[in-house]
């Protein structure tokens, strides 16, 4: 499948693949970017629907993978943020040959709670769906406050995100409403077993997205990968702890 995904490459050394999240694009991470140049080469992808790539469209999670994967290094370490973490999973179960290492962040493998299983709350991404059909420019600024919440820097981590999407076309609404269905339906749970690459996955312990419990829980079923938590953070540490962020992702993915 051929398409024209917006793609950006910076720097030298092994490829770092890095994937958005939901409603945002990939001007999130500039800052990102500069930190980690001098040590890796690193690509970041609009998702489509999103950004730059705002004129394609994906029906699921499959799709999205294929679309990303049709221009994307022939293997890499990927790191995925949030929904973007769901796109890395499932190109690391289904593609592990194009995958050197995975690197999750704020990500679970079943965002929608469903007891003991702890996360988002359906009637939350259901009240997003329906807010969504009615203004979705109204519906990305509540999620923004969502991710930030609980942070002690919530307020510049909101405007650092709100100008990383306002800095980009605007999403397509249909492609938002795939990603909220992906975020309600998808379960990858039982597949995690067969990931075949060394994995680290990053928290933030003040999330309200991905509880912490997910944290313990998936060290429970992945005894060989790697988790860290970052104490200061919510939703988003790649903003929150910035420099701490950079030298965990240094540290695995060299």
């Amino acid at each position: 499948m051929s398409t024209n995904l917006h793609w950006q490459s910076f720097g030298q050394g092994p490829d770092l693949v890095l994937l958005h999240g939901w409603g945002m694009n990939c001007a999130i991470w500039e800052q990102t970017i500069a930190s980690l140049e001098p040590y890796f080469r690193v690509h970041i992808v609009d998702l489509p629907g999103y950004g730059h790539s705002a004129a394609h469209h994906a029906e699921s999670l499959a799709q999205i993978a294929d679309m990303v994967l049709s221009d994307a290094p022939d293997r890499a370490v990927w790191l995925g943020w949030s929904l973007g973490g769901l796109v890395a999973t499932h190109i690391a179960l289904n593609a592990p040959e194009r995958v050197s290492k995975l690197i999750t962040v704020a990500s679970s493998p079943k965002f929608a709670a469903e007891r003991p299983w702890r996360g988002i709350q359906p009637n939350v991404l259901t009240a997003f769906t329906s807010q969504l059909l009615e203004d979705f420019s109204v519906t990305i600024e509540r999620f923004m406050a969502l991710q930030a919440m609980g942070s002690p820097s919530a307020r510049k981590d909101v405007k650092q995100l709100k100008q990383a999407v306002l800095s980009r076309p605007q999403p397509n609404p249909d492609s938002l409403l795939v990603g909220l269905n992906i975020l309600a339906d998808v379960d990858l749970r039982d597949a995690l077993h067969g990931l075949s690459m060394p994995m680290l996955r990053l928290y933030g312990r003040l999330d309200g997205l991905v509880p912490i419990k997910v944290a313990s829980d998936l060290s429970e079923q992945l005894p060989n990968t790697q988790q860290f938590v970052f104490e200061q953070s919510s939703h988003a540490p790649f903003m929150t702890e910035h420099d701490a962020f950079c030298l965990r992702v240094r540290e695995f993915a060299a």
